[in-house]
């Protein structure tokens, strides 16, 4: 692994280190582990690098100019039983999935991580979005979540390979 650059965002207990500023957010319902695995709620330790960026552009401007529309009918496929486990589908969609396009505001953002990605092994979780918190301090399923300014202001300012550190010790 390569030395942590100014150009990574680290998890520490007060928030996100990146860019000279700590960002609060909120970490998944089961906390930091090194053994993730599918529906416990966790956060998995590890460096994850930053492979994509959605957003919905009936609600904010494209954040970045490689930045991805989510469209009516994109989904997030969640069975690990399917071959499209960890991926991006379209609707209609028979097997396990989440909406993309979700009525609530939490993925008017998303930062995509390659946990699990692009070759998903099944029981080991589903994808880690950095997306908008609920609330602060309410958990998420896994992911890391920001106040929706502060997602705005950290994704004008990754890149493709980026990184998320996410220390064991966190755990």
């Amino acid at each position: 692994m390569r030395a942590v650059s100014s150009s990574d965002m680290v998890l520490t207990r007060q928030g996100l280190r990146f860019a000279g500023h700590v960002w609060p957010c909120t970490i998944g319902r089961g906390g930091v582990r090194t053994d993730k695995r599918e529906g416990d709620g966790a956060t998995p330790a590890g460096v994850h690098d930053i492979v994509g960026l959605l957003y919905r552009p009936d609600r904010i401007a494209r954040p970045v100019p490689w930045a991805v529309p989510i469209r009516p009918g994109d989904l997030w496929s969640d069975d690990s039983r399917h071959e499209d486990y960890n991926l991006m589908v379209r609707a209609p969609y028979p097997w396990s999935h989440e909406r993309l396009r979700r009525a609530d505001r939490l993925y008017d953002l998303v930062i995509l991580t390659d946990w699990n990605w692009p070759r998903a092994e099944r029981g080991r979780g589903s994808a880690i979005f950095l997306h908008r918190w609920r609330r602060p301090g309410f958990p998420t399923e896994g992911c890391v979540a920001f106040r929706p300014d502060h997602l705005l202001r950290i994704a004008s300012r990754i890149q493709i390979g980026t990184r998320l550190i996410v220390p064991a010790s966190l755990a």
